[in-house]
């Protein structure tokens, strides 16, 4: 629909009722004031006539008329008038412009016959004498004790008209002003009126364009003005409204999004009408893409589907476990589930929280697979030392040579146990520094330290005919506790020589980069696959466990290794291939 300025609307609606109003008002003046000219011109005539009755009241004896008919043409001249005198026998004696002589009887004239019967006659006619419309006012002429005739006064009209068209024209003239005027006073007032209105349109405009901080002008019109000023009341609480909403929206979503724990938000139809970051990243969809979809689009869980329809059936709420498979493994989810109520008690959905206990059950995972190893770790040797002690019981001590073959592995079993117990305690000192910070940093060149550690391996190294190569540049320095970091490289030197081949090549390497040093100790043995890597710094994980046992590993090596990279803000990496050979590098920052 089309929509109209106010101006438009009621200004030329003004203006109209103006105009007709003027026009009536008009019209019905000059009605009246043509009632009243007239009246006024037969109260002229009337008087006109009464003085010649003055004048003729002893010339009208003169039956002859020509005296008569002197005077009436004088009187006529006098008084701007044509003035007639007509005998009872209704001839006519004397007329001031026109010869009595030639003149028809006037005994059947209206004003005639009326004034002859003794009352003031007038009428209103064509004149077949002047050929003209005329007014015509008669009046008795009295004489001997009675009337003797008639005395006519008149005037065309033509002047009557020409007196009322100056008159019109003035009132017109008149008209037109007055409606100029009138018509810009409301031009003016429509225009007072339209303004305020239109502030307060443009103010509503404005604040959806730029806010409700804007503010209307106050028209000092009451009523409009009223009407801005609850406006800017209503906008300034609505702005005071919208922000805290704003704010409190904004922390809601600041909280949803940092919360660890996976918040699903469901309506009844089980589609999905919030979820956070942390929800996403465990299922594995994009937020933005996810709402307003049916979580079975979106999720393959059947334990999750399941979980949820149970929390929108249920009034209580709900607990259990969810376990989500991807490319990346499986995820592990400890769910509660909630109904959702409005405040007439309907149901709106539910609420779903979801936390993350993958690294709990990994950890519980490494726990027992520890506690597996430690108790096969130490069994076997338990169990050797304990089968020979009663072999010996049974006799063979009483054989020197069996009884000395025998103590010689009895020992070399225990000397195995306490190898293992000494990783342990030093991987759980690491460990309890580590956390306690209680690992003492120093600058330190690193040459030093690795070439310590290379000596140490030396021996062995030897013995299988294996060359350890060192390539560290002087003058590379870093925070670190040699001691510890001495004992990382021993582990990772002694891991290359064990499992590489007789006289293959070993070499131990330092470069400092911009932001950290990086020590690579490589070898060209058997190499380890893919599938180990992740998982050969755990405690007690072995690629090849018989070869391992056999070379007299505790299987703790590497886990030390990495918690010794740890204490000092470093991290550990492997990089190696089955037959190619395997590189350990332990990156320490210089910032540490």
């Amino acid at each position: 629909m089309v929509r109209k300025r106010l101006l438009s609307q009621f200004y030329p609606f003004h203006v109209v009722m103006l105009v007709l109003s003027l026009a009536a008002a008009t019209w019905y003046a000059s009605h009246v004031a043509q009632r009243l000219y007239f009246r006024s011109t037969e109260e002229s005539l009337l008087a006109r006539a009464s003085l010649a009755e003055l004048e003729l009241a002893d010339a009208g004896r003169d039956t002859g008329g020509g005296a008569v008919d002197s005077i009436c043409k004088t009187l006529g001249r006098a008084a701007q008038a044509r003035i007639t005198v007509v005998l009872a026998s209704g001839r006519v004696i004397g007329d001031s412009d026109a010869d009595p002589r030639s003149m028809p009887n006037h005994g059947d004239r209206s004003e005639i016959a009326r004034a002859l019967a003794g009352e003031v006659g007038s009428s209103v006619r064509f004149s077949d004498t002047e050929k003209m419309k005329m007014m015509y006012i008669a009046v008795p002429l009295k004489g001997d004790g009675g009337v003797i005739g008639a005395i006519r006064a008149s005037v065309p009209l033509s002047m009557i008209d020409e007196s009322l068209r100056g008159m019109y024209l003035r009132m017109f003239l008149g008209l037109v002003v007055v409606a100029l005027v009138a018509g810009m006073v409301s031009y003016r007032m429509t225009r007072r009126i339209s303004r305020p209105l239109r502030d307060l349109r443009e103010g509503v405009e404005r604040f959806e364009a730029e806010g409700l901080s804007y503010r209307i002008p106050v028209s000092r019109l009451e009523e409009i003005g009223g009407i801005a000023a609850l406006l800017n009341e209503m906008a300034e609480r609505l702005d005071e409204r919208i922000r805290a909403e704003v704010r409190q929206i904004s922390e809601q979503e600041a909280v949803f999004s940092s919360m660890v724990e996976g918040l699903v938000v469901v309506d009844p139809a089980e589609r999905l009408t919030r979820i956070n970051r942390s929800a996403a990243r465990f299922l594995g969809v994009a937020p933005e893409a996810a709402i307003g979809k049916s979580i079975q689009e979106i999720v393959r869980s059947p334990y999750l589907l399941e979980f949820v329809a149970k929390a929108l059936s249920t009034a209580e709420p709900v607990e259990g476990d969810i376990v989500i498979r991807g490319e990346q493994g499986d995820r592990f989810l400890q769910a509660h589930g909630a109904l959702l109520l409005d405040d007439e008690g309907k149901k709106i959905g539910a609420v779903v929280v979801l936390n993350d206990v993958t690294r709990l059950q990994r950890l519980e995972g490494v726990r027992r697979d520890f506690v597996a190893n430690v108790s096969h770790e130490l069994k076997t040797p338990i169990t050797s030392i304990k089968g020979f002690v009663e072999t010996l019981r049974d006799g063979a001590i009483r054989k020197p040579g069996d009884a000395e073959k025998f103590l010689e592995i009895v020992a070399k079993q225990a000397d195995r146990m306490n190898s293992i117990i000494e990783d342990l305690l030093l991987l759980s000192r690491v460990e309890r520094d580590a956390r306690e910070e209680k690992v003492t940093l120093e600058s330190t060149p690193i040459r030093g330290v690795i070439l310590e550690a290379v000596q140490v391996c030396e021996p062995k190294a030897h013995a299988r005919d294996i060359r350890i190569s060192v390539n560290c540049p002087e003058g590379v320095v870093v925070r670190i506790n040699a001691a510890l970091l001495e004992q990382a490289i021993i582990n990772l030197v002694d891991n290359a020589i064990k499992y590489s081949e007789p006289g293959c090549p070993a070499s131990v390497d330092a470069e400092e980069l911009s932001s950290e040093v990086v020590i690579r100790v490589a070898d060209k043995g058997c190499g380890i696959e893919a599938e180990h890597l992740s998982r050969i710094f755990e405690r007690f994980y072995r690629v090849d466990k018989a070869r391992s046992r056999k070379l007299g590993g505790t299987g703790l090596g590497l886990s030390i290794v990495k918690h010794i990279v740890q204490a000092h803000d470093g991290t550990v990496t492997v990089e190696s291939a089955p037959g190619a050979g395997t590189t350990f590098s332990i990156h320490l920052p210089k910032s540490a």
